[in-house]
């Protein structure tokens, strides 16, 4: 088999990337036989050319080839375009016409833009497939062709045809072998070389001498995103080559040229018009905040017991604590917690007093109620540590709050809603989600 380097210099593909290597090796591999072939790739990344490749390396090399961009054609014109037409088929059709798939029959044909392609002229586009067969327009007798299909899009043709704008069976027909030629932002490392031998070819064009960039230019141009890709890179190198005075360009003069050579296309977080779905995710991301407090609160009144227990200390009132909210005993405990927590609250008889050991374990707190009454508190920690194992699952959570808000509101559900901070429809769904 042809080396690839030898194929590159024999059609002009510049590059050494590893995605465009593994393209260029399937359209070699495929091109010894009659299998249809589907090219995807952005717009200006070079799909003719593969489709060219494809063409002088096949056994039909000395036959015609042709290219046709499907989106450039009218749709009332483009089947007289490929099959054909009578005389008198239709206004202005004063002789009869032969097709693309007629003319170039034992040829290739390379629909470009097939996506575009309408439907009926889909159709008769499958039947060719299928069987080789086709009708001019107009006519009523079968005609037969030899041709091998290589089509070329730079759209999504899976979501066409979930919209009902490309049929299935041709989709599958088409793409027998698929090729990706990589975007020019997917392979980088061969953005310079492109650029160099764009310069040098327009040098010669023009008569002057080519044009060379500085490191800051050069990697300028290496990290720009090019959504022309190709021929945008083709486009910049003829401007630069005509328009320079300077044959060293730097990163100022690259700018004039592209000025978004620059900035960066980073990921941002969309904005929203207050929408249902637009608040979906930061709501889950607050309760998964309000959970982290939750735990962070639930370690702090463990701390703050463990000290109690540690230092004999009696409580105030254990009830008024234990309802504190976390911005409440954030306010009412500054730093540092060892030496001002505890200032002002009576202590107890130290551990010299116990006569044992096991009376240090067994040792029990004091405190008082309303009226005075001593109210007897166990040291045991497993009081204090009842919301540690709660489930911290967004879904349960938002279930048992979707429950709560219900029962509160008796089942009114637009109450509920508005109690929630939701939409009633969101609401509804998340019933019929949860089985509530």
């Amino acid at each position: 088999m042809t080396s690839l380097q030898s194929i590159k210099q024999r059609f002009g593909i510049i590059g050494r990337s590893e995605a465009l290597d593994r393209a260029l090796d399937t359209a070699v591999r495929v091109a010894n036989t009659d299998l249809s072939v589907l090219i995807t790739g952005e717009s200006g990344v070079g799909k003719e050319a593969f489709s060219k490749v494809i063409h002088a390396l096949s056994n039909r090399k000395h036959n015609n080839f042709i290219a046709v961009n499907c989106g450039a054609i009218p749709e009332g014109t483009i089947n007289s375009e490929l099959f054909g037409h009578e005389k008198g088929s239709f206004t202005g059709a004063a002789t009869e016409r032969k097709g693309y798939f007629e003319t170039v029959n034992g040829g290739t044909i390379f629909l470009d833009e097939v996506g575009e392609m309408p439907l009926d002229t889909q159709a008769f586009l499958l039947r060719i497939l299928e069987s080789g067969e086709f009708i001019r327009v107009g006519a009523s007798k079968t005609l037969t062709t030899d041709v091998r299909v290589v089509a070329a899009t730079n759209v999504d043709l899976m979501e066409r045809v979930k919209k009902g704008k490309f049929r299935e069976d041709l989709y599958y027909r088409l793409n027998t072998v698929p090729i990706e030629v990589p975007s020019l932002r997917n392979r980088r490392e061969d953005i310079y070389l492109l650029f160099r031998k764009f310069a040098i070819d327009f040098a010669e064009k023009y008569r002057t001498t080519p044009v060379q960039l500085d490191d800051k230019a050069k990697a300028a141009l290496e990290h720009y995103s090019f959504p022309g890709n190709v021929r945008e890179l083709r486009n910049i190198a003829e401007q630069i080559s005509v328009l320079s005075e300077n044959k060293l360009i730097g990163l100022e003069d690259l700018l004039t040229y592209i000025p978004n050579a620059l900035k960066r296309n980073l990921p941002m977080i969309p904005e929203h018009d207050g929408k249902e779905g637009a608040t979906m995710n930061e709501r889950e991301i607050l309760y998964k905040l309000l959970f982290d407090m939750k735990g962070d609160l639930n370690d702090l009144k463990n701390l703050v017991f463990e000290l109690i227990r540690r230092n004999n200390l009696s409580v105030p009132d254990i009830r008024s604590m234990q309802q504190l909210q976390p911005s409440t005993l954030a306010s009412n405990m500054p730093v540092p917690v060892q030496s001002q927590v505890f200032s002002n609250m009576p202590t107890k008889p130290n551990h010299e007093e116990a006569t044992s050991s096991s009376d240090i374990e067994e040792e029990t707190y004091y405190n008082s109620d309303s009226d005075g009454k001593p109210i007897l508190i166990e040291h045991n920690t497993e009081l204090y540590n009842d919301n540690l194992e709660d489930s911290l699952s967004l879904t349960d959570n938002e279930k048992n709050l979707i429950r709560k808000a219900l029962r509160k509101y008796n089942g009114r559900r637009k109450d509920a809603a508005d109690e929630l901070g939701i939409s009633e429809r969101t609401l509804y769904r998340k019933i019929k989600e949860y089985d509530l």
